[in-house]
């Protein structure tokens, strides 16, 4: 197909798929002005895969003209946006962005410009982040507009900026985390010339607030292709930054001391786990992030052993805790944090299971430490194979599928996600005799270890257990 084949048809298809976009225009040209699609959208189109309900426009329109005419077109309209020259409305379940020409300067300083408006599109088109980002639609003619070849940029798969990418970067260095997450999104290969600016300016990116990172890198790690945005972000610095957990992993292997290269085994653990996900379901960020830092304990935890070798003793314990102190440092939700640590903390739990020594107690705490995570757990463990050794591979997997059979197993009579004691608080506060308080607790704790170890009780062999627990502590 033809370049302006190509251009054509995305102009149809954005057409197409986002009527209000023609019906913007034509509210926008009834009042003397010219309104054109720019931004992901139309990438998107060009590469046939257009979706989402948002749209963004930029026009001649200066803001308070612009919130003039869609104030009667939208059907809410919005202005928290309009000192940077943005007015949004959403009309028939379509949300709509409309800025003003910008012809920005930045201080250098923060990532906040000195809001210039200007007055063309090819003006504004040239403050884009990238020239895949920098093609527009006039939708007044119906013409497209890529005055720095973005169309052929995607065509060959390069990412690439249409100023320089010094003056790009320096602009707003989050540039550079999205130029990553392009890599991972979209499958395309940063210029040489964009990597050699982000190797230059990575430190520019402590001009970003922690929150506006973790977006970005929420969102290269559930892209399709997240390992190779990870490579990028440490080939070029900016991981020093933003995750220096993960270059850490980057260990010195002499010849009497082999191991692992934990780095790339992250990396490979990571592709595996990606690939042990739904098919058609979301990408799991918690799965991903676990995947890429359950070994960031080991570099703290390497010790050499005489005679050659090298142990890790209790990386997993370290490793969460470092899970913990960096995503909190990224200003990720509690939860999140709480449940990556956890994988973290468990990933090597498996490791004890030999040939399927562990007694159905054992079995029954993996299932109650891991709780809702199981699922993710499961695939955890399993992307953690990474040995080129297909007889050993096969042996592992094998033993985690008896170990998911006996789960399944003991789940069927034991209803294992609801791990309980056999008595409740009320129970034993009555046959103890107790009032509210913490040695009831200590009582259903212990009868919970009890039911973990044993499995269901019956009623009466129940209550010997709790008296007998209380005589020992002295309560009867």
């Amino acid at each position: 197909m033809s370049r302006t084949s190509a251009a054509q048809n995305a102009v149809v298809e954005l057409l197409r798929v986002s009527p209000a976009a023609g019906d913007l225009a034509e509210h926008f040209a009834r009042a003397g002005h010219r309104l054109y699609l720019v931004g992901g959208s139309v990438r998107d189109a060009v590469l046939g895969r257009l979706h989402g309900n948002d749209l963004d426009f930029t026009t001649d329109a200066r803001p308070d003209q612009i919130l003039k005419l869609l104030k009667p077109w939208g059907e809410a309209v919005w202005d928290t946006g309009i000192a940077f020259g943005t007015v949004g409305a959403s009309k028939g379940g379509q949300v709509c962005e409309v800025t003003t020409f910008r012809s920005d300067a930045y201080d250098g300083v923060t990532r906040n410009p000195e809001v210039r408006f200007g007055d063309t599109v090819e003006e504004d088109l040239v403050r884009r982040d990238f020239t895949v980002n920098a093609m527009a639609v006039d939708l007044a003619s119906k013409q497209f507009i890529d005055p720095h070849d973005g169309m052929t940029a995607l065509a060959e798969g390069l990412l690439d900026t249409p100023a320089t990418p010094q003056e790009s970067f320096s602009d707003d260095p989050l540039r550079m985390m999205r130029a990553a997450r392009f890599t991972s999104q979209l499958d395309l290969v940063p210029a040489p010339r964009v990597v050699e600016a982000m190797r230059a300016m990575s430190g520019e990116i402590a001009r970003i607030t922690p929150e506006r990172v973790q977006v970005e890198l929420s969102k290269l790690l559930c892209g399709k292709h997240p390992r190779r945005a990870v490579e990028l972000l440490v080939d070029s610095g900016l991981a020093d930054h933003v995750l220096p957990e993960v270059p850490a992993m980057r260990l010195e292997i002499d010849e009497h001391h082999q191991h692992k290269d934990v780095y790339e085994h992250s990396l490979v653990v990571l592709e595996q786990a990606v690939a042990l996900e739904e098919p058609g379901a979301e990408p799991d960020l918690v799965l991903r992030l676990a995947a890429l830092l359950h070994d960031i304990g080991k570099p703290d935890t390497r010790r050499h052993v005489e005679g050659g070798g090298v142990s890790f003793h209790h990386h997993e314990v370290v490793g969460a805790k470092m899970v913990r102190k960096r995503l909190r440092a990224l200003r990720y939700a509690k939860d999140l944090i709480g449940d990556v640590a956890q994988l973290v903390f468990l990933h090597l739990r498996f490791h004890g299971y030999g040939n399927g020594e562990w007694t159905d107690s054992a079995v029954r705490r993996y299932v109650t430490d891991a709780g809702d995570l199981l699922p993710r757990l499961h695939k955890l463990v399993r992307a953690d194979c990474t040995t080129r050794n297909r007889r050993k591979a096969a042996a592992l997997q094998r033993t985690y599928d008896g170990l998911e059979e006996r789960i399944a197993r003991l789940a069927a009579e034991e209803d294992l996600a609801r791990v309980r004691p056999d008595l409740d608080g009320n129970e034993i506060m009555k046959i103890l005799g107790l009032p509210p308080g913490p040695q009831v607790g200590q009582a259903w704790r212990h009868l919970k270890e009890l039911r973990l170890d044993r499995g269901p009780m019956g009623y009466d062999e129940a209550v010997a257990a709790l008296q007998e627990w209380a005589a020992e502590q002295g309560l009867r």
